[in-house]
């Protein structure tokens, strides 16, 4: 059965596989009708079906993110097709596995026109129809790596970092306008993504994702949260919220570890052999949500709502200061109360009580 047209209605770039697929079908479950943009068209096919066989209304559209004119006739399409869009999730990115010494200027430009255009493009393809109507919400899909950088995927983690300026940015400037729309940054850790199986490498081993290793369900899950609760920030997974703190906390110790253990945890023994990437057009095969890590890979992630920390945070500090006051001041007058005591003595109190 079909649902009627009063779903909400969401799209999600890189839709087709990995976490986009794991959203494709998360939303779905949730009574949202999808809107798919990827390049690959056999696998958007197998993921618009999935969305029907779901109960939803699906929308595929072979699209490449790092296409400005492509993404703004993407949302137009949608909007004509499914109706007027609620959210807007980016989550198409482009990686190379590789030392900076070792990739070229076009490969480290095409991973930045991927993950930080990409982005860029959704967000005004998104607020075009959404700002004609004051509200929705765009959900930026960040990782741990936007926040600290590390060896063999720097034009990745650049790209990265560079949507975390653009979301405060953004964010600024729709507060400035009183705008009802929001933006949500939700980072994530390693995952069980088909990614690793066809990004560009220049490595010894084939690339893998750091551990602890997380399903893609659980970075879905979490942006589905942020759809409906809205938050500025999302963390998921303990190993996210330990990299982010530690960025802040003591980023000359990550230095010293990266170097020492994170070239060798993003390799695995077998050694890397020639095959398709997906870096410049779709790499061949029946990818779904899942990599090959699923004999290691977490289904639950714990998410974090960083400000809710700050706020608690907050509270807690503010009720120190406030009983460090109460007792500075009861200390304070219990010490005038013995001064006023001397003072009596020494005017000869002793001898009128005498």
């Amino acid at each position: 059965m079909t649902a009627p047209h009063t779903a909400p209605v969401v799209v999600i770039t890189g839709g087709s596989a990995g976490v986009g697929r794991a959203c494709s079908e998360a939303f779905a479950r949730d009574g949202w009708d999808v809107a798919i943009l990827a390049r690959g068209e056999d696998r958007l096919e197998d993921t618009k079906d999935a969305v029907e066989a779901l109960g939803r209304r699906a929308l595929a559209v072979s699209c490449d993110v790092a296409d400005a004119e492509a993404v703004l006739d993407a949302a137009d399409r949608v909007e004509s097709e499914l109706g007027p869009i609620d959210c807007w999730v980016n989550d198409a990115m482009a990686t190379e596995f590789a030392a900076i010494v070792d990739t070229t200027p076009a490969e480290f430009q095409r991973v930045v026109d991927v993950t930080l255009m990409g982005q860029v493009h959704g967000v005004m393809a998104a607020l075009k129809h959404m700002r004609r109507r004051g509200s929705g919400s765009i959900i930026l899909v960040g990782s741990a790596l936007a926040y600290r950088g590390i060896p063999l995927q720097a034009p990745y983690c650049a790209a990265k970092h560079a949507v975390r300026g653009f979301a405060d940015s953004l964010r600024a400037e729709l507060l400035h306008e009183d705008s009802a729309i929001r933006i949500t940054e939700v980072h994530l850790p390693g995952l069980n993504t088909p990614q690793f199986s066809w990004a560009r490498a220049r490595t010894e081993g084939e690339p893998r994702p750091v551990p602890p290793v997380y399903q893609p369900e659980a970075a879905a899950r979490a942006i589905l949260r942020a759809a409906h609760e809205r938050p500025r920030e999302l963390w998921v997974g303990r190993a996210t919220a330990k990299i982010i703190l530690g960025a802040m906390l003591a980023p000359a110790y990550l230095d010293r570890m990266m170097a020492e253990q994170v070239v060798a945890q993003q390799q695995s023994r077998a050694p890397h052999g020639d095959r398709p990437d997906n870096l410049h057009s779709p790499a061949p095969g029946p990818y779904a949500a899942h990599g090959r890590f699923d004999d290691e890979a977490e289904e639950w992630a714990a998410v974090i709502d960083p400000d809710r920390i700050r706020r608690t945070a907050g509270f807690a500090l503010g009720a120190v200061a406030v009983g460090a006051a109460a007792l500075g001041l009861a200390r304070a007058l219990k010490a005038n109360g013995r001064q006023r005591q001397r003072q009596r003595w020494g005017r000869g109190g002793l001898l009128r009580l005498w």
